[in-house]
């Protein structure tokens, strides 16, 4: 079996993905892919990879997990799709040892010997620092910005030294990764991956990223634009998508006001920099699949 696991990072989709294929779990089990609900796994496993911590799990523990995630409904199930944003950890130790997730490698290490024997995909969108850590500390316990920093400058932290260490601890896991702030433009295909389907299958709900983004006005010319143009091809599909934006986007969606102590702009577009050349060392790192526009 293939075992699909979305794990963020946190605030990135907040869990659109996961509500997005469950409206589509009539044509995805066709397919062989089932997406069950949260409630049936999150717990359970955080509670199992809490148990095992790095030793290998009973022999029936994937068996049982399974049983209980789909219960017991198992047959032609070929590809099995898990979202767990606080799969790594919780918002407030995000930068716990003074980097991304530190043990989010051990987590999916943990996940590979639950499910021994499955093919594991990890999937993650990666999200602008100067953006993510605001939201993160919106949403911990801290008073200060300082305190979910730990003493870390957000300048020298790395997505790309986080799929470093997955592929150096787990090289057998595949690992696909996209920007969240293109997420817009390429959810469609971010969802057909995630399922395991054709790139060119028709998802309900595929544009809906692209909706929130946009004027009413303009999501109803996009779609009429679509309905004129249905062989339209991916490439051309996405250049329509970024005129539309450029003429109906809403401005309030897109830009998020910063108000952190000594971030001026002159650090916020460093930030910013670091950032975009950092998503350039991850697209041409040869074991990891990046999604882009």
């Amino acid at each position: 079996m293939q075992v699909v696991i979305h794990a963020g990072v946190h605030f990135t989709d907040n869990d659109l993905l996961l509500r997005t294929l469950r409206r589509n779990v009539g044509m995805l089990r066709d397919s062989g892919t089932k997406v069950p609900g949260p409630g049936k796994y999150r717990r359970p496993i955080s509670e199992i990879l809490t148990t095992l911590n790095g030793a290998p799990a009973n022999a029936d523990s994937r068996d049982v997990m399974i049983d209980q995630i789909l219960d017991g409904d198992n047959a032609g199930t070929k590809r099995l799709v898990l979202s767990h944003p606080n799969l790594f950890c919780v918002p407030k130790l995000l930068l716990a040892g003074g980097r991304y997730y530190r043990h989010a490698e051990r987590r999916i290490g943990n996940m590979c010997e639950l499910f021994a024997g499955d093919d594991i995909e990890l999937f993650l969108a990666l999200r602008d620092p100067a953006t993510f850590l605001p939201t993160i500390f919106e949403n911990t316990p801290y008073d200060t910005f300082d305190e979910l920093l730990r003493g870390v400058d957000p300048a020298y932290l790395r997505w790309s030294d986080l799929l470093h260490r997955f592929r150096e601890e787990l090289p057998q896991v595949k690992l696909t990764v996209w920007c969240n702030e293109d997420t817009p433009l390429i959810w469609s295909e971010v969802l057909c991956r995630v399922a395991g389907i054709s790139l060119d299958s028709a998802l309900d709900g595929e544009y809906d990223v692209l909706a929130s983004i946009m004027e009413p006005a303009g999501m109803e010319k996009f779609q009429e634009f679509l309905r004129e143009h249905p062989a339209i091809s991916l490439a051309h599909k996405r250049r329509v998508m970024l005129s539309f934006l450029d003429q109906f986007a809403l401005q309030d969606e897109i830009e998020q006001e910063l108000d952190i102590p000594g971030w001026d702009d002159a650090y916020v577009q460093r930030l910013n920099d670091i950032y975009d050349e950092d998503m350039d060392t991850i697209a041409s790192m040869s074991d990891v699949k990046f999604i882009e526009p």
